[in-house]
């Protein structure tokens, strides 16, 4: 009997947690709403977008929650232990830029307003057609009807998900010109990992937002999904030397691990388009044959960015909006019939079959 409550009393704990801050958050989105933004909806004759604003409120305090945590933690440990020394930080400026409008809530706002009629429309079709979401806490009665279990279980398919999106983002001409915008970025720093175009980051959200409905992840768990996801994400990218030792390096993403994957020449070229694209954890990729746990420091972006020989000296921009138009003009390049050039032959021989300047 003792054992038996002293195995339940992690995943009570973990309940308790879950549905304290669940409290908590709401109280406080309550009182910013009913306070700040609802008089500013009645004022504007705008309280037909209550409900949006009301979930925009949310993304803002997880935003801030998450980039207070990135301040305390990761910059002093950028600080403390940098993988790489700069003379100057310009070129990080514009990911904070990225970071602030994705973290507070703007771009999933603008989402949630475009894409979530369409999402009610694919759920009341489903239902039609009979088609029941899948309910992990059904699936073993008694461990996965509890929290713990079930937002582990939800947090391994996700990320399972991410590692199969991310890899597709290095495998298609298409796709490549826009993640290149993440991969474009010399200086990589806490601040990269929101770096990524905004039509990517839409396909993203609703891949994502998708799967998380026909696995049927509650709101409140999928907000800590994406938070607790999205802060070890920035830990990943963080301009750190810190490692996690030789299993750890095998449990969980670390800066190294993932600073191979932005490595010229490594991380995205090569026989399988590059190597550690695990979003969380090393796994998909130990299991798929693209894992490279080589801590050799090599400077991060893209061969194509590199004056000649070695590279082409392109262009990926420096502001955000260059950036972005840069992307789109890839894609369009993307599409059309490719011209061969001697670049390509050469990329071919030393098996980088890339398309980095699409």
């Amino acid at each position: 009997m003792t054992g038996r409550r002293d195995d339940a009393w992690p995943r009570n704990m973990f309940d308790s947690l879950v549905d304290g801050f669940s409290t908590a958050f709401s109280a406080v989105q309550t009182e910013i709403y009913t306070r700040i933004v609802q008089p500013v909806l009645y004022a504007t004759g705008l309280m037909s977008l209550a409900d949006d604003a009301f979930d925009g409120v949310q993304f803002f305090l997880i935003g801030v929650l998450q980039i207070v945590l990135m301040l305390v933690l990761l910059r002093p440990l950028e600080a403390l232990a940098p993988a790489e020394r700069w003379q100057e930080r310009r070129a990080v400026r514009v990911d904070v830029i990225y970071t602030l409008v994705h973290r507070l809530g703007l771009f999933n706002l603008v989402f949630f307003l475009a894409l979530r009629p369409c999402f009610d429309s694919l759920q009341s079709w489903l239902r039609l057609v009979g088609f029941v979401n899948l309910n992990v806490e059904d699936l073993w009665p008694s461990v996965t009807d509890h929290a713990l279990a079930s937002f582990v279980i939800y947090l391994l398919v996700l990320d399972f998900a991410g590692y199969w999106y991310h890899r597709w983002g290095h495998s298609f001409r298409w796709w490549w010109a826009l993640h290149a915008v993440h991969h474009s970025q010399r200086q990589m720093s806490l601040w990269t990992d929101n770096r990524n175009h905004l039509l990517d980051d839409l396909i993203k959200a609703a891949f994502f937002a998708t799967i998380a409905i026909l696995i049927g992840v509650s709101p409140v768990q999928f907000v800590l999904l994406v938070a607790v996801s999205e802060w070890l994400q920035s830990l990943q990218h963080a301009n750190t030397r810190l490692r996690f030792g030789w299993l750890g390096e095998r449990l969980l993403v670390s800066p190294a691990f993932h600073r191979r994957h932005h490595a010229i020449g490594v991380g995205h070229e090569g026989r399988h388009r590059g190597c550690n694209f695990g979003v969380l954890f090393p796994w998909w990729d130990m299991l798929f044959g693209t894992a490279d746990f080589s801590h050799a420091g090599v400077a991060t972006g893209i061969r194509d960015q590199l004056p000649p020989p070695a590279g082409r000296l392109t262009d990926y921009g420096e502001g955000f909006w260059a950036q972005q138009w840069l992307g789109l003009r890839r894609l369009w390049a993307s599409v059309l019939p490719r011209r061969p050039n001697a670049s390509d032959s050469a990329s071919r021989t030393d098996g980088t079959d890339r398309t980095e300047s699409a």
